[in-house]
């Protein structure tokens, strides 16, 4: 697994693109609009295939705010955002799945946990990619991985 690749992102973009998300699926959640699960994840889903310098939410920001609002750049590692992006397209694609099929309740209640998870990495807090920088160290980062390569 290929460690990192640092790309310069606008922090802007990057905190419009968290925040934009999360709100998509709080919305979806009080709203009950499941096409908005559908969208919120084929946003992510284009966010891992084009990477986080082409992200449709980074874009969009890079193309309108930015120009008016500059912001500083922030230093990202590529792989962990596409890896990050990659696991909420199918956390997305789960809760639609379930939100479609006669179990929708238990796609609400996964859509609820999903949302939550949104808000936490929002708020800087991204266990999607502490999850790759774990995965992909030397060693890995718990005890018990570690003693195995040892």
């Amino acid at each position: 697994m290929k460690a990192c690749k640092p790309v310069p992102i606008a922090r802007g973009a990057f905190i419009f693109c968290r925040w934009s998300l999360a709100i998509i699926f709080w919305l979806a959640f009080f709203l009950r609009l499941k096409i908005l699960v559908v969208a919120g994840g084929i946003i992510l889903a284009l966010s891992a295939l084009l990477t986080i310098r082409r992200a449709p939410m980074i874009a969009l920001y890079t193309a309108t705010v930015q120009h008016v609002f500059p912001s500083r750049m922030e230093i990202l590692d590529e792989y962990a955002m596409r890896f990050a992006h990659g696991f909420g397209t199918v956390l997305a694609g789960i809760c639609a799945v379930l939100l479609y099929s006669p179990v929708e309740r238990i796609g609400w209640g996964f859509l609820l946990f999903f949302a939550v998870a949104k808000t936490v990495g929002a708020l800087g807090y991204c266990t999607a990619t502490k999850l790759y920088h774990c995965m992909s160290s030397n060693g890995g980062c718990c005890s018990l991985t570690k003693r195995q390569h040892e």
